[in-house]
């Protein structure tokens, strides 16, 4: 499991100065704020400020405002998701079982620091932000590359790799922001309800692929009713 602690998403403080290492330590106190209240409100220039020795004029040296400033705690802290989706794959042969694996991987990584996650992926969209970006860069580019392979496999049929990797993010997206914007529902065991709503959607693109990407639900039923194994051949 990714370590997304505190201490696993800071880099170790430098001596405080300009450049690049006082940019490092504005990052490092906004990352701790976020994490220690769980709410961007309270996160402020101001606080960031105050957190690291300096006046807030210093901060405005490196970010234009707050948005600049959370943008940057967030491109930092989709690193750390890129560096766990490369681990993930790299543990996997099968294209599906690496599938399986990033989308838990996913899943996991926002519910573990789900303030920053919220932050990054459910706040209102800003032109000229990096978030995006940053988000494609760390995920839907290993998704992406993962369904090109089973396309290339015949486990998919051949279509436009970025939809269907669409789908499949925007599933990992979907079970994360219920998770941790409802987490009063009962769910059960996170993964595992995680794992099916993905291995649904994965199925899914299958079955499309089988019964026609045109087919109604009506008609997926008749396909799947016509080949459903007999009785006598399940015994």
């Amino acid at each position: 499991m990714v370590d997304v602690s505190i201490d696993g998403l800071r880099r170790p403080r430098a001596p405080r100065g300009s450049g690049d290492r006082l940019r490092d330590e504005i990052l490092d106190a906004a990352t701790d704020l976020l994490l220690e209240t769980a709410h961007a409100r309270a996160v402020s220039i101001r606080s960031v400020a105050q957190r690291v020795g300096v006046t807030p004029p210093s901060i405005y040296l490196h970010f234009d405002d707050k948005d600049a400033l959370l943008d940057a705690v967030c491109a930092r802290y989709f690193e750390k998701l890129d560096q766990e989706m490369r681990r993930v794959t790299s543990e996997h042969s099968s294209p599906v079982e690496v599938l399986r694996a990033q989308g838990l991987a996913y899943v996991r990584f926002a519910t573990e620091t789900p303030e920053l996650y919220r932050i990054a992926t459910m706040g209102e969209w800003r032109s000229g932000s990096t978030i995006d970006m940053a988000l494609e860069t760390s995920a839907f580019k290993h998704m992406r590359a993962t369904v090109q392979k089973l396309m290339d496999d015949g486990v998919y049929q051949p279509d436009d790799p970025t939809a269907a990797a669409l789908e499949l993010w925007t599933a990992a997206h979907g079970v994360a922001a219920m998770l941790i914007a409802k987490p009063h529902l009962p769910f059960g065991d996170a993964e595992v309800f995680a794992d099916r709503v993905l291995s649904s959607v994965f199925c899914g693109r299958v079955a499309t692929g089988l019964a026609g990407p045109d087919a109604m639900p009506e008609q997926w039923v008749t396909w799947v009713m016509a080949h459903r194994p007999s009785e006598e051949s399940r015994v």
